[in-house]
């Protein structure tokens, strides 16, 4: 009976002990996070490790996120965090109620983890990043120190030396420590949720007061043969909410437009330049349908989107701050764009110079860029992959040359130059659907930006390539619609498609991964005909 009494008496040590280590984390947490409101939000431990974390992560893992998880993927990053977190704190818990200086001790050396990884950021401000993770931890590891006290040590009663009840331990006054240490993490982090909140709240006023200008060369009207009426094809212009998404940015930078400012520096520069948001919104802008994909995107993905973009031409910037492009003999030939959260991008001046609508995009389909697609700023070139073109949240602009510098994505052993591919998709029929007999219409997209597409052909089975029917295209940077009306007789068959491109270029059918430079091969559909 004593012996049973004991394990039971341990088990329930055991597992409150767990639950110190819970409480211990949780307040670490919440108290960075209220510290990281006097800081800066980015400087909170969960993003800091987190940013750190995608930064050493290899090339095909992140290739695998983003495929399995899309643009969930950082989410499922910040939880897989958070678990580890809590399964940490529990084995420093259990850890605690045997060797209480040491479980103590690993909450510091955890928050000094912490610490470092957002001083690490390219993003960071200096060693204050450091605070929220160290100030957090030295929180949580009090808290575990006491609560760990109330289970080791007898609880004292006023007139006697000391008193236990039947555990041994202070039951009531552990319940009353951890019940008071929840309550207050859980203020401290709703106060520093709230506040830096608050903080972005300048930025998202600067965008809702923004207004863009008309124009001064608006893009050509949308030719009404570029939509076709096939259902489950995607819409030709892509609606701002449904771009695709894929970057490395826990937090989506808010940046307040009115202290946005954006310098021109490096090789090959006669003079700085810097530039307001007003100052280019005051300049001569254009206005352009331009298709976007991503380097990640998998042969027949969903990483791509068109959108109509208003932005200022951005070789008429560099030709102001006295920039050649090297066939003329200038200095630099590559731009690296650097964004406020520290990411890098390395982009060839001759593509940005060669007469192409390479812009500063302050508009995306008729309103102010939103948030997540890089409010106030962001780059864009025609033609090129995102990863070596397309920086959001840009505020600097250095001339430089490949051999001097290499970009966060080269730096992962992604290629320096990387023109986007010939690629086609079917969109419908979807994968293992089940059309029924007779006439099946075979439609998708294809495209191969500042090429343009000039032919797109069908492939049932083993059979002979026929000609899909084209839409009208609108420019050679945008995609291009096509459709088949195919004859589909029952059984199971196999739909595949490939585009030829302005060139006269045919989409290769040779499967390739998407790093280092993109994926390639023919995108094909199964389907069962009823």
């Amino acid at each position: 009976m004593t012996t049973v009494r004991i394990t039971r008496t341990a088990l329930t040590r055991g597992t409150l002990a767990a639950l110190s280590g819970l409480l211990a984390g949780f307040a670490a947490l919440t108290v960075a996070e209220l510290v990281s409101a006097a800081v800066r939000p980015e400087a909170s431990p969960v993003t800091a490790v987190g940013g750190a974390a995608i930064d050493r992560t290899p090339a095909a893992v992140k290739d695998f996120a983003i495929r399995n998880f899309g643009e969930n993927d950082k989410l499922v990053l910040q939880l897989g965090i958070v678990v580890t977190l809590a399964l940490f704190a529990v084995v420093v818990g259990v850890l605690a109620l045997r060797h209480r200086r040491t479980g103590s001790a690993a909450v510091l050396a955890f928050g000094v983890v912490g610490a470092a990884s957002a001083v690490s950021r390219p993003d960071s401000t200096g060693v204050v990043d450091g605070l929220p993770s160290l100030v957090g931890a030295v929180a949580g590891a009090v808290l575990l120190y006491v609560l760990i006290g109330r289970l080791t040590r007898p609880r004292r009663v006023a007139g006697e030396e000391e008193a236990r009840d039947e555990s041994g331990w202070d039951r009531r006054g552990f319940l009353v420590a951890a019940t008071a240490a929840a309550a207050a993490s859980t203020v401290a982090g709703a106060v520093g949720r709230t506040l830096n909140g608050r903080s972005a709240q300048d930025a998202v006023a600067s965008r809702e007061a923004a207004r863009l200008p008309a124009p001064a060369s608006p893009a050509k009207p949308i030719p009404a043969g570029a939509q076709l009426r096939v259902p489950g094809l995607p819409p030709f212009t892509t609606p701002n909410s449904k771009f695709y998404r894929v970057d490395t940015a826990l937090v989506v930078p808010k940046v307040d437009a009115n202290s946005w400012r954006l310098r021109i520096h490096g090789k090959g520069v006669r003079r700085d330049l810097e530039f307001t948001y007003q100052d280019l919104l005051d300049r001569p802008l254009i206005e352009r349908e331009i298709t976007l994909c991503c380097v990640s995107n998998e042969v027949g993905g969903p990483y791509i989107g068109h959108a109509r973009w208003i932005g200022v031409r951005l070789a008429d910037l560099l030709k102001e701050a006295g920039v050649k492009p090297p066939s003329r003999g200038g200095k630099a030939d590559q731009i690296i764009a650097r964004s406020v959260d520290g990411m890098t991008l390395g982009t060839p001046v001759e593509d940005v110079m060669d007469g192409r609508d390479a812009m500063l995009a302050v508009g995306m389909n008729g309103e102010p860029l939103p948030f997540v697609h890089g409010f106030p700023v962001r780059m864009l070139v025609p033609g090129l992959y995102g990863y070596v073109s397309a920086c959001k949240w840009i505020e600097d602009i250095e001339l430089t040359t490949f051999d001097d510098y290499d970009a966060y994505w080269v730096k992962r052993k992604w290629a320096r130059k990387a023109p986007i591919k010939t690629q086609s998709r079917i969109d419908t029929p979807k994968p293992f659907g089940r059309p029924e007999a007779g006439t099946v219409m075979v439609a998708g997209v294809a495209w191969a930006q500042h090429r343009g597409i000039e032919k797109v052909e069908i492939r049932v089975d083993d059979g002979p390539w026929r000609p899909a029917q084209l839409a009208e295209q609108d420019t050679v940077d945008t995609w291009r619609q096509w459709s088949y009306p195919w004859k589909a007789i029952p059984g199971g068959h196999t739909l595949t498609v490939r585009a030829t491109d302005g060139t006269g270029e045919v989409q290769t059918e040779k499967r390739t991964k998407t790093v280092p430079d993109g994926a390639s091969g023919w995108h094909s559909v199964v389907v069962t005909v009823d």
